[in-house]
């Protein structure tokens, strides 16, 4: 039997940037109790709702609301796989004064069949359909909700750590490429370069014109930071590392990290060491711009041997996270957790 949400706890729409400051209360409180790191301020949270192409937040966010304060919320967006798989995706947060009173029940049923009203309405001819969640490690309570609703784990993503940006190794670039830096007119070879390179890859979603156009405004578009190499005969990116700070996450975390991420190498410039290469030098810039450490996310099933390449860089396990899927039962009218 679920425990009901007191009486005091109503569940709403979202209502607009009103409810942006009780929203980011919500997910910070909700992030520390879990010990995940994030932060979030309220400037960032408008930003990213402003740029939502795949989410409508007033038809697509559902919160409790209890008294003046935001207990918990949910947002769901949807995208599909190169395989044709239609992803229906969640973010979900409670803050803890709210947990263990029925109220993420409640708004994970909400949020599942959101889902399955758009599935019926917006892709009745995908082949397939998955809601879809990303659990960082620490959220024990949403991961033991989702197995409760009958997900299952699908990936693991680890988080990999770089202690120290001391004694990076000096991996030399491959012959006959070379680092350029970024300009404005090499944006769009860039980015075209990274999406040919993650086409095999699990879970790829190939990318439209609004995902590059909402990629220059992004907060982890930082060129000064990035490391390509160019092809010297074809004039192709051959390989790429973006790396960026999030400098509002180093002080809420009282941290100089860096993150060492959109990583990629084009099939004809593999196994030659230029991940490796280009990793290096992404660690020596960070180091250069103030920053005492390094992360990165990378697929535990990675099939190019990428754990080899970043361990041999330094990095080590920081957090084990998981992607959770459930397939989508198109029309089906029941609530999440039986």
């Amino acid at each position: 039997m679920h425990t009901r949400p007191p009486p005091h706890v109503i569940f709403r729409p979202f209502a607009g940037p009103s409810d942006y400051e009780a929203m980011v209360a919500c997910a910070n409180a909700s992030f520390a109790a879990d010990h995940t790191g994030f932060f979030r301020t309220v400037h960032e949270v408008a930003r990213d709702y402003a740029a939502f192409t795949s989410c409508v937040p007033e038809r697509d966010v559902w919160i409790a609301q209890a008294g003046t304060a935001i207990a918990g919320y949910v947002r769901s967006w949807s995208w599909a796989q190169a395989d044709g798989l239609q992803l229906y995706s969640q973010f979900a947060v409670v803050a803890p004064q709210g947990r263990r009173q029925g109220i993420g029940t409640v708004l994970h049923a909400w949020l599942e069949q959101r889902q399955r009203t758009q599935a019926a309405a917006e892709h009745p001819g995908a082949p397939r359909h998955a809601h879809h969640a990303y659990i960082v490690q620490g959220e024990a309570a949403r991961a033991a909700l989702l197995e409760k609703a009958g997900y299952t784990p699908e990936r693991y993503i680890f988080t990999m750590l770089r202690p120290t940006l001391d004694q990076v190794a000096d991996f030399a670039l491959p012959e006959g490429l070379e680092l350029r830096p970024a300009q404005p007119e090499h944006y769009r070879a860039i980015w075209d370069a990274h999406g040919r390179a993650f086409q095999s890859h699990w879970g790829y979603c190939p990318p439209d014109e609004a995902d590059y156009l909402k990629w220059l405004k992004s907060p982890v578009f930082q060129p000064h930071l990035w490391q390509v190499a160019w092809d010297v005969q074809s004039h192709q990116v051959a390989g790429q590392v973006r790396s960026y700070i999030d400098a509002a996450w180093n002080m809420h975390n009282g941290r100089q990290r860096g993150w060492t991420e959109f990583i990629s190498v084009g099939e004809p410039w593999r196994r030659r060491g230029l991940a490796r290469a280009l990793i290096s030098h992404s660690l020596r810039a960070q180091a250069a711009a103030g920053m005492a450490e390094s992360c990165l996310a990378v697929d535990s099933q990675n099939g190019s041997g990428a754990h080899r390449v970043y361990e041999d860089c330094g990095f080590v396990l920081e957090r084990r996270n998981c992607v959770y899927r459930k397939p989508l039962a198109m029309g089906a009218d029941r609530g999440a957790g039986g």
